[in-house]
């Protein structure tokens, strides 16, 4: 998994694969490198069964649910700017969206603040759904082919890899934004964090972050899992670089090293600089390898491919992601 399933025990924050926050993506636009595109993906193994209770595999996004994209643009692991999703179902079951865009201490408001780029956008739930423009932002929302690949079986399974991709065919539901630069921050290199919170009598709760790929499924024990995800990146270093470094200590690394690897995802930001070709930890390509380089990561190199492919249904236009398959 990427962050798929990422509550204790491989269940969805919240019992809600709504509010499952499964890829975080940068790279630069392919038709200008001067804009950004950063996407971001929930709802993992989405399909088309009707929004009834229990909700486990609706394909809509969380109508009491606010997704952040957040970006520190000065190194400070604090959010600097930050774009904001909320969403609305009507009684004929037609959703549609609304994002914030936000900077200095808006951006740190953890309820939608600031500029109101894009309002009442429809959510796409098939192949004919398109881009929007949200401001000086192209804005896609909707349900997608999920670009992420791995053998996950083989990984919970001592890496005897099948060769069988667990999300080959899955779908998620996409926030995609193409971004001019000067929104990001003036600096090239910006960090960049994704958040699902959800209101829980009448207070915004934060259930799932990430920002590199494959952290939490797999290095945080059952009993952590809930407890990172709710917190926040300026606090990662001092909780997590004892115990992340002493499991790669019993994963074959000497004591400097662990400590020295450990340090490389600490905070769990995705740094990106705009000046560098983006791939993997320099952002976050569609077609990046990162399963096999964080098993790697975790078996100190023993552990050096994952044996699967990417997906071959990708764009080469925005929103990049593949059209649904169901």
């Amino acid at each position: 998994m990427s962050n798929h399933f990422s509550a204790a025990y491989l269940k969805f924050p919240g019992d809600d694969a709504r509010l499952d926050l499964t890829d975080l993506y940068v790279f630069p636009a392919f038709d200008d490198a001067h804009r950004t595109v950063v996407i971001i993906d929930v709802n993992p193994f989405t399909t088309g069964l009707s929004a009834t209770p229990p909700f486990l595999m609706s394909p809509e996004f969380h109508p009491d649910a606010v997704y952040r994209i957040n970006i520190d643009n000065d190194g400070d692991n604090q959010a600097d700017a930050a774009f904001s999703f909320v969403f609305t179902t009507a009684e004929n079951g037609l959703q549609t969206g609304s994002v914030h865009y936000a900077t200095a201490a808006d951006a740190r408001h953890t309820e939608p603040a600031g500029e109101m780029l894009a309002d009442a956008v429809p959510v796409g739930f098939d192949a004919s759904a398109q881009p929007v423009q949200a401001g000086p932002c192209r804005l896609f929302i909707g349900v997608r082919s999920d670009p992420f690949f791995a053998d996950a079986e083989g990984a919970l399974h001592g890496f005897v890899w099948t060769g069988e991709d667990a999300f080959a065919g899955k779908d998620v539901q996409c926030i995609a934004l193409e971004v001019p630069g000067e929104m990001l921050g003036p600096e090239p290199t910006i960090g960049l964090w994704a958040t699902v919170g959800v209101r829980r009598d009448g207070t915004l709760v934060q259930v799932d972050r990430g920002g590199h790929p494959t952290i939490n499924p797999f290095i945080n024990p059952e009993h952590a899992k809930d407890e990172y995800n709710a917190g926040c990146p300026a606090e990662d270093a001092a909780k997590y670089l004892v115990p992340w470094s002493k499991l790669l200590e019993e994963n074959g690394y000497e004591p400097a090293a662990a400590r020295a690897a450990a340090a490389t995802v600490l905070p769990d930001i995705l740094r990106y600089d705009r000046g560098r070709p983006a791939a993997y930890p320099n952002g976050r390509g569609l077609t990046d390898d990162v399963f096999s380089a964080r098993m790697a990561f975790l078996t100190n190199g023993k552990v050096t491919a994952g044996g699967v492919p990417p997906h071959d249904d990708l764009l080469a236009r925005f929103p990049y992601l593949g059209p649904p398959h169901r």
